[in-house]
């Protein structure tokens, strides 16, 4: 029964660690494509102002799945 608690505790984790990393990713990518962060190849470019937010919020959607799985197994 412990092993398979930890494997669960393990996916939560790394579903919000992924969604973090990809929140930031997007973040930072949206940023260079606005122009507002320069020094890349990326500054200024429409497909990152574009792309960034979707990266971004599918990001949040990917650690609010590990958040809320994590606060469903604590209630019960």
């Amino acid at each position: 029964m412990q092993r398979g608690r930890g494997r669960r505790n393990v996916l939560r984790g790394m579903l919000v660690t992924v969604g973090a990393l990809l929140a930031v990713a997007g973040t930072v990518f949206a940023l260079q494509g606005f122009g507002v962060l320069g020094g890349s190849s990326m500054s200024g470019s429409r497909f990152w102002a574009a792309a960034g937010p979707v990266i971004a919020i599918a990001g949040l959607l990917v650690l609010a799945a590990g958040a809320r799985r994590s606060l469903a197994r604590r209630r019960s």
